[in-house]
C-alpha cells in the first residue's frame, strides 16, 4: 500500500524499519512515519469507535485537527496518530468509544 516509486517525489529507497505491535501483533514500519501512516500501509483502516453509536473511524484529516484517527499508544488513550511517529516496540491499540486514563488503569488491575 505504500508509495515507493513516485514520478515527482522520487524513490522511498531503503528506511530503517521498525516493530511496534497493533493490538498485540507484531506489525513493520518505516522509523519516524505516522503511526496512521503505517497502519494504512498494513491495510488496517478502522482506528477507533465513536461512544455513542459505536461507528468506525480511521484516518479524515491527517494534520491533527480532528479526532478521527485518535488510538490507544503505549497507555495512552486518545492520541492522535495521524501525528504521532512510530518507535520500536510502540503499542497500539484501538480506541472503543471515549478513553480516560483512569479507565484504562481500572481494566488493567481486573
Amino acid at each position: 500500500m505504500r508509495v515507493e516509486k513516485h514520478p515527482i517525489l522520487n524513490d522511498l529507497g531503503e528506511q530503517k524499519k521498525v516493530t511496534f505491535y497493533y493490538n498485540g501483533r507484531p506489525m513493520e514500519a518505516i522509523e519516524g512515519e505516522p503511526i496512521a501512516a503505517a497502519l494504512m500501509n498494513a491495510g488496517i483502516r478502522v482506528f477507533r469507535t465513536t461512544a455513542k453509536r459505536h461507528e468506525p473511524r480511521g484516518i479524515f484529516c491527517a494534520i491533527g485537527r480532528c479526532t478521527d484517527c485518535m488510538m490507544i499508544v503505549d497507555g495512552i488513550p486518545n492520541t492522535r496518530t495521524c501525528v504521532t511517529m512510530v518507535k520500536e516496540g510502540m503499542r497500539v491499540e484501538k480506541q472503543e468509544g471515549l478513553a480516560s486514563l483512569n479507565s484504562r488503569q481500572e481494566e488493567e488491575k481486573k
